[in-house]
């Protein structure tokens, strides 16, 4: 018996001790975080498979793991040979998790869930579709605690305050917003389980969940007072004494208990569903009301403000002179590299200035097929030489004091073939159409996803993927509540939205190709028909030339594409040694 099946049988055991049919597990954090700390990784745990997103279901018969469809090939290589059935969301007759334990457990069945992870939008959708069996959900304790041998502890890394030259508002100034809003919705309390949000609305950040400068907390705001719920060993001494003036420092254990004593019937507390737990709801007495909603300071802080945007804009200048040093060494000497080594000499070129703090994700290099899996990661035990002709995916990120960057670029080794040199100028095409679109105010992301996938569609191409997902401002490189995706998200774009702008295409055993910028919202003026907006690009960065089909661009396309190197060229050139601005302007010629 392998190690995965162990883990299985671990889960099966208690299954049957507390009578479960069902076992289920998102990988998820009691704060409903993307990424998680090592000590909630429990899908990776239980499964083998390292993606970011996924569910798996586990019945005395069966262990199944559903994935979309960026995880379709990756999900396939690591359950290979495992107990596992993969569930490609997407594909025809796969439905999700939740229509699957409705339609396949009996009546009067009981599913678990661990109750500090399982947040409540999950329950919700959960028992609705339970109703018409009578299925149970149980939330429980934490379990893997009793079965994963030498499980992670929670981290506590040291936090520290942001420069109000970089933050730019005051802790106050933010909770006046959310107080007002709250008071807006007949609230007298909001509990914030969201670590960014927290992060974000304190100036502050940590390092306890990798490439997410955020700390483990809980926030509490009502009219009288602020509670922060963390280990306040690990605060900056001076943040903590201004602090002190608007609120006070719990331990971050405390904050089940605390919530059952400092409410009273007259209260209205406004929770997020898909930040906040099961556990935290169960805190809250019974008869006080509940008010659910998206995070008030969700939205106040993916709308950056000028001097958030300031500082993007100097992230992303220093961020693409890190690129163009790499650039430019490749075009000199590209033999000797692999997908590890490349991404490492990114790094360290990042690493040169002191205002790097670290990379915003693992980054992705895929060569060859590797770059057709859209978030492949590359490993000691598993990784790509980068020789002969092909192509590599490239899509890295850093956080820098003053904001998060997100680029990916495909590079060209050797010849390209002229599929490779079409593929990669439709996807080109798809990623300046979206940067180039005006839109009216209130315009949604899926309103505007088509534009990038135009061309490739009119080829009988496509991707799996959404097209931009926001960005933090030194924060978590994907925030909500924007995103730019087939799915019908109604959120409008707003000024200061900072977001990605990702076409791709990839040919499965063959190579991928993606081009990403980010950009960001501003106002564009109105006319008679009412207020505009439109994008204004922050990444500086050459596409390549050799894999541009110059035949496929319209002349409007080429002058946005000379007009964008010319400004790259303008931006970085200067900062740059002699023979880095020699390669960039070559690199950066008008077509």
């Amino acid at each position: 018996m392998n190690e995965i099946e162990q883990r299985l049988d671990s889960i099966r055991n208690l299954m049957r001790d507390h009578h479960l049919d069902a076992w289920v597990e998102t990988g998820s954090d009691p704060h409903g975080s993307e990424y998680v700390a090592p000590r909630w990784r429990s899908r990776e745990w239980l499964s083998g498979f390292t993606g970011s997103a996924g569910t798996i279901v586990v019945t005395q018969e069966q262990a199944l793991l559903w994935v979309d469809s960026r995880y379709h090939i990756q999900g396939a290589q690591q359950t290979a040979g495992s107990p596992y059935n993969l569930m490609r969301l997407g594909e025809p007759e796969v439905v999700d998790h939740v229509a699957y334990l409705a339609d396949t457990l009996a009546v009067g069945a009981r599913v678990g869930m661990v109750g500090n992870t399982l947040s409540m939008a999950t329950a919700v959708a959960l028992e609705r579709a339970f109703v018409p069996k009578g299925i149970a959900l149980i939330p429980t304790d934490d379990w893997y605690d009793e079965v994963w041998d030498q499980r992670p502890t929670a981290p506590s890394e040291p936090v520290v305050a942001q420069d109000m030259v970089i933050a730019g508002t005051t802790v106050g100034a933010k909770i006046g917003k959310i107080r007002k809003v709250l008071d807006s919705l007949g609230c007298t309390h909001t509990i914030v389980s969201s670590l960014d949000d927290i992060a974000w609305i304190l100036n502050l950040r940590g390092s306890d969940i990798a490439y997410n400068p955020v700390f483990l907390a809980y926030l509490v705001i009502s009219g009288s007072e602020v509670v922060l719920f963390t280990d306040g060993s690990r605060l900056d001494l001076q943040w903590e004494e201004s602090f002190g003036a608007l609120g006070k420092v719990e331990a971050y254990h405390k904050v089940f208990e605390y919530v059952g004593d400092m409410l009273r019937k007259h209260d209205v507390v406004y929770l997020s569903p898909e930040k906040s737990s099961m556990t935290l709801r169960r805190a809250i007495p019974e008869g006080i009301k509940v008010v659910e909603g998206r995070d008030v300071s969700t939205d106040l802080k993916a709308r950056k403000s000028p001097i958030e945007i300031e500082g993007m804009r100097r992230a992303h200048l220093l961020d693409g002179i890190a690129m163009v040093k790499l650039l430019a060494d490749l075009s000199r000497e590209s033999v000797g590299y692999d997908e590890l080594s490349i991404a490492k000499k990114l790094a360290n070129y990042r690493g040169e200035h002191e205002e790097y703090l670290g990379p915003s994700f693992s980054p992705i290099a895929g060569y060859g097929p590797h770059g057709a899996l859209a978030h492949y990661s590359a490993s000691e035990e598993s990784f790509s030489k980068l020789v002969g002709n092909g192509l590599l995916v490239l899509d890295t990120g850093g956080q820098y004091k003053t904001g998060t960057t997100d680029i990916t670029r495909t590079l060209l080794f050797g010849e390209p073939t002229e599929q490779m040199k079409r593929d990669y100028t439709l996807v080109l095409k798809g990623n300046l159409a979206l940067a180039a679109q005006r839109f009216p105010v209130g315009t949604c992301g899926y309103q505007l996803d088509v534009l990038a996938r135009q061309y490739l569609w009119q080829s009988g191409l496509s991707y799996g993927h959404g097209t931009g997902h926001g960005v933090g401002f030194c924060l978590n490189v994907h925030e909500g509540p924007a995103n730019i995706s087939p799915k019908t998200i109604a959120v409008a774009l707003d000024v200061g939205m900072v977001l990605s702008d990702e076409p791709g295409i990839y040919r499965e055993g063959n190579y991928g190709i993606r081009l990403e910028n980010l950009i960001v919202v501003q106002s564009a003026g109105a006319t008679e028909f009412g207020e505009f907006h439109a994008f204004d690009v922050l990444t500086l960065c050459p596409f390549e030339r050799k894999l541009i089909e110059r035949e496929l661009l319209s002349d409007t396309e080429r002058q946005m594409l000379d007009a964008y190197h010319g400004w790259v060229y303008s931006e970085l050139s200067d900062k740059l040694s002699e023979e880095d601005a020699k390669w960039l302007r070559e690199a950066t010629l008008p077509l």
